[in-house]
């Protein structure tokens, strides 16, 4: 370090940083659900059958694309995610039955920094507020922080989205602050909420969601006994 430098604070060193490896597109499996490539031939039926179960078309309100009402809109929609590399997308399928009920994906990758976000969530009621919604975004942090090395994982959410905003609290990202005017889309302004999780958090924040995704954690009926927060 030059000696002005000296002079001002500056932030920690890190000599030994090296860049990480790109998200690989092989499978992430849990107990309740995995997490594999987005595929049209593979996912597209039953992914448009999942996301019509929401018939108010709320899941939409907050992307920046869709609804949609055709088939075969919605199957160009996904081919053009599905050949993306940033956005790097997933799909959800459930294990229990094998079908696709939602997606999601990796965007804005900097392997040089270790950054990466979570983004583009589309869970579909047979996801939402499940098991399979928690463990899907925990298998995708696992991945981030214990096999990549990523140093930050990052979750942006519309401000006036409150359960993303929920969403995301819950799962223990912190609330960082609002970018105000970040963008447009669907022709309104959209204030962005901005939200991390840093390595030194994850082992913490690992270790209460495996502590609630146990089966022990779940009643017959399949209610949780005890909540996420109450474990962290």
């Amino acid at each position: 370090m030059n000696t002005v430098a000296k002079s001002f604070p500056v932030g920690e060193a890190m000599p030994s940083w090296t860049p990480r490896l790109y998200p690989p597109k092989d499978k992430m499996i849990g107990e309740y659900c995995r997490l594999e490539p987005l595929s049209l031939e593979m996912h597209a039926v039953e992914l448009y059958k999942s996301f019509r179960l929401n018939q108010s078309d709320s899941n939409w309100v907050y992307l920046p694309y869709g609804p949609f009402y055709e088939f075969d809109a919605f199957k160009i929609w996904l081919d053009s995610c599905a050949r993306s590399e940033d956005p790097l997308f997933y799909t959800v399928v459930e294990n229990s039955s094998d079908e696709a009920v939602g997606i999601a994906s990796y965007l804005r990758i900097e392997p040089a920094i270790g950054v990466i976000e979570v983004g583009h969530i589309h869970f579909s009621p047979r996801l939402q507020r499940t098991p399979m919604a928690t463990e899907a975004m925990y298998l995708m942090m696992k991945r981030v922080f214990d096999e990549l090395g990523y140093r930050r994982y990052e979750w942006k959410c519309d401000a006036l989205n409150e359960p993303s905003f929920k969403a995301a609290a819950r799962l223990g990202f912190k609330f960082e602050g609002i970018f105000r005017q970040a963008t447009i889309y669907k022709g309104r302004n959209r204030d962005t909420a901005w939200f991390s999780i840093i390595d030194k958090e994850w082992p913490e924040l690992k270790q209460a969601l495996e502590l609630w995704l146990s089966p022990e954690n779940f009643d017959e009926e399949g209610r949780q006994v005890k909540s996420l927060v109450m474990f962290r």
